[in-house]
C-alpha cells in the first residue's frame, strides 16, 4: 500500500500520524509511506526520527484579517495547494490520510480532485474547522471521541476509533522506575509531578511554574517539566537572573522536550498539562490523575471540552488559562497529594474512557477504503 499522511504543527497532529504509519508498516512491511508537512513545524524533527520521509509545502490557513502578513500567508497557502497536488501526483498513493494541521486542506482537496480515497482522523471532542470544511471531500472520518459525533449532520462517514498514540500503559517495575527517575536526577522516595504544555510548551503553565520552583514550593514532591524547545533558553535565562542553574535545581528536572513520554507517564504520580486530545487519550491509557490548564481558543473551547471529558468522571481538575498562577497551581498539586487514595481512584476513573486496539481499528477502516 502507498500512503501519504498529512500532519503538521504540533505533536498532537504528528504523533497520531506516526502511530498510524507504524501500524500500516507492521501489517504490510512493503508499504511505502511519506508525510506531507511544513518547514516550520515539529514534524521536521519527529517524522525523520520515526524513520519516514517528509515532504514540505506552504500552509498557514486562510485568514480573513487584512494585513501584509496575512495576505502573504494566504498567497503561500494557495501556492501550497498546488505543491501538495504535485507531490500526490508524483507519489500516486492509494490513500491520503490527514491527522491535523493546516496542511490537511491542501492535501485532502488535492487527493479528492485526483480521485484518491481520503480519510481524516479527528482527535478532538470538538471537531476542528478543517474536518468540517473538508467533510464532502472525505471518504471516511475517524473520530477520537464519541462526543464528536453530535457535531456532524451526516453520520454515514463517521467511525469512532479512539486516538492513536505512542503512549501505552506499561507495567514498570520499581527497579525500572528507579532507573528512569535516576537518569533525570530524581528519586522514587518523593511523588513525581509531570508538567508539560504540549510539544511546543505553554507560556501560561511555564509562567506559573517559574515562581513555584524559585520559591521552593515543591519541597515535598519532585517535578519533571517539559518547557518546549523554543522556550527552554528563555526559561534558563529567567532562572539565571536569580543565579539558579536549571540543571542543579533540587527535586526538579527541566527539559525542552520528552521523547520517551510513554515510560515517563507510566513512572509519575500526577500530570499538569494542557488538554489536547492526545494528552487526554494518553492520560486515560496510563490511568493518571491530572490538573488541566486548557489552551483558550477564540473560535471554540476545544481543550476545555476535552478536559471536561475527564473532569466529569472525577479524574481531573481544571484551572482556566486566564486564572492559572503559581499560587493556585501549587495549591491544586498540594491538595491532590494530600490524599493518595483519591489519586488512585482518579487514575482508575481516567481509564473508563480508554480505548484499546485503536491503530488496529484505524488500519481496518483504511483497508475498507483502499480499493
Amino acid at each position: 500500500m502507498k500512503v501519504i499522511i498529512a500532519a503538521a504543527g504540533t505533536g498532537g497532529h504528528i504523533n497520531p500520524g506516526i502511530a498510524i504509519a507504524n501500524k500500516i508498516k507492521e501489517k504490510e512491511p512493503d508499504s511505502e509511506i511519506i508525510f506531507i508537512g511544513t518547514e516550520r513545524g515539529i514534524e521536521n524533527d519527529l517524522v525523520p526520527r520515526a524513520g519516514y520521509k517528509l515532504k514540505t509545502v506552504d500552509a498557514y490557513g486562510i485568514s480573513k484579517k487584512i494585513s501584509v502578513k496575512t495576505i502573504k500567508n494566504n498567497i503561500k497557502t494557495i501556492k501550497g495547494f498546488s505543491q501538495a497536488k504535485k507531490i500526490i501526483k508524483e507519489f500516486s498513493p492509494d490513500i491520503v490520510i490527514g491527522t491535523g494541521g493546516y496542511i490537511c486542506g491542501g492535501a485532502i482537496s488535492s487527493a479528492y480532485k485526483l480521485g484518491i480515497p481520503t480519510v481524516i482522523h479527528e482527535s478532538n471532542a470538538y471537531p476542528g474547522k478543517a474536518t468540517k470544511f473538508l467533510n464532502k471531500k472525505l471518504t471516511k472520518i475517524l473520530l477520537g471521541f464519541k462526543d464528536a459525533e453530535k457535531f456532524f449532520d451526516d453520520k454515514s462517514k463517521l467511525v469512532v476509533t479512539g486516538n492513536p498514540t505512542k503512549v501505552k500503559e506499561e507495567k514498570i517495575s520499581e527497579e525500572e522506575k528507579r532507573k528512569i527517575l535516576q537518569e533525570l536526577g530524581l528519586t522514587t522516595t518523593l511523588p513525581t509531578i509531570l508538567v508539560f504544555g504540549g510539544s511546543q510548551g505553554a507560556k501560561a503553565i511555564n509562567d506559573a511554574m517559574i515562581p513555584l520552583i524559585k520559591e521552593k514550593k515543591n519541597d515535598k514532591y519532585q517535578i519533571i517539566w517539559s518547557v518546549g524547545p523554543k522556550q527552554y533558553d528563555i526559561i534558563k535565562e529567567e532562572f539565571l537572573k536569580d543565579d539558579i542553574d536549571v540543571d542543579k535545581i533540587k527535586n526538579t528536572k527541566i527539559v525542552p522536550y520528552i521523547y520517551n513520554m510513554s515510560e515517563i507517564m507510566n513512572s509519575i504520580d500526577v500530570i499538569v498539562s494542557r488538554s489536547g486530545a492526545m494528552t487526554i487519550t494518553e492520560i486515560s491509557l496510563v490511568g493518571k490523575p491530572a490538573i488541566f490548564i486548557p489552551l483558550p481558543s477564540m473560535s471554540a473551547n476545544r481543550q476545555v471540552d476535552n478536559a471536561k471529558v475527564l473532569e466529569k468522571l472525577g479524574a481531573a481538575k481544571i484551572i482556566l488559562n486566564e486564572e492559572v498562577n503559581s499560587k493556585n497551581l501549587s495549591n491544586a498539586i498540594d491538595e491532590l497529594l494530600q490524599n493518595p487514595e483519591e489519586l488512585k481512584q482518579m487514575g482508575k476513573r481516567a481509564k473508563q474512557i480508554a480505548t484499546y486496539n485503536v491503530e488496529e481499528k484505524i488500519y481496518d477502516e483504511i483497508k475498507k477504503v483502499v480499493k
